[in-house]
């Protein structure tokens, strides 16, 4: 496995303003800090976390999608981030995968998070969505996703020595007032899947006056953080995922063999 550069993009999100967003996304991108060929965005960047679709232009995420889709083919880079998306009268937390060549996959959010009301408003998902880029196998979740580990649980097929990903995606809103819940739980998922783990959060304050720390990082095999942003500062963090490093742990340490195995319903 070819070593990777990956760009994160910690930054404030304007409260449902979905054009203030994309044009500040817009300069973001031009910053030659965010020159890797792989870009990934907070939760919702172009609303902030919200429920009230009302206020949004209609059809909902369609602006962002396109966004995506035209920045992606561009600057011929892969960009993943989530968008509040309307589809047939319903309402996703979708996370496309949009590639240089305009095609793309998306993850419905599974976990909608019920203290927020995400559930009256949103339709989860009830499938994984695991993406290829170069040799490389990513798993994309977003945030309260990372409360439940057997959704993000990795495999390994013993006959053909392969895992069923090697990096975790997590993209969030997740609040600074909740930090001490997902700092140690992003130190686990690495450990426990024998994979890299992606974590990029959001800054500032949302429309519901809730503070966000951001703390996006990069985490490896270990559990030991190789990359991190700054808390609560706006930025761009550059880092390379090492595919030697990730394959060399898997074959000396190789805890795939007595995983449990399992289905998800």
């Amino acid at each position: 496995m070819e070593d990777i550069k990956i760009a994160l993009i910690q930054s404030d999100i304007v409260w449902q303003d979905t054009g203030a967003n994309l044009r500040k996304y817009d300069r973001i991108l031009t910053n030659p800090e965010a020159d890797s060929p792989l870009v990934i965005l907070p939760e919702m960047f172009s609303t902030g976390f919200t429920m009230e679709v009302e206020q949004l232009e209609k059809p909902v995420g369609k602006q962002a999608f396109e966004w995506m889709r035209d920045k992606s083919v561009s600057l011929q880079k892969t960009i993943t981030g989530s968008v509040l998306t309307e589809e047939n009268g319903r309402y996703f937390n979708r996370m496309y995968w949009m590639r240089p060549d305009g095609s793309y996959a998306y993850y419905d959010k599974r976990h909608l998070f019920h203290m927020a009301g995400e559930h009256r408003v949103m339709t989860g998902g009830n499938e994984r969505r695991i993406v290829k880029y170069g040799d490389w196998k990513f798993n994309l979740q977003i945030c309260y996703d990372l409360r439940f580990p057997v959704w993000s649980k990795n495999r390994y097929d013993v006959h053909s020595d392969e895992y069923e990903y090697d990096v975790l995606v997590y993209i969030a809103n997740w609040p600074e007032v909740r930090r001490q819940a997902y700092l140690p739980l992003l130190q686990a998922r690495p450990i426990e899947n024998q994979c890299y783990v992606i974590w990029v959060n959001r800054t500032g304050e949302d429309g519901n006056g809730i503070s966000h720390s951001g703390d996006s990082r990069v985490i490896d095999p270990y559990g030991k953080i190789i990359a991190q942003l700054d808390a609560h500062q706006e930025g761009i963090l550059d880092a390379r995922l090492d595919g030697a490093k990730l394959q060399h742990f898997r074959n000396k340490f190789k805890v795939g063999l007595d995983w449990d195995n399992f289905e998800i319903p």
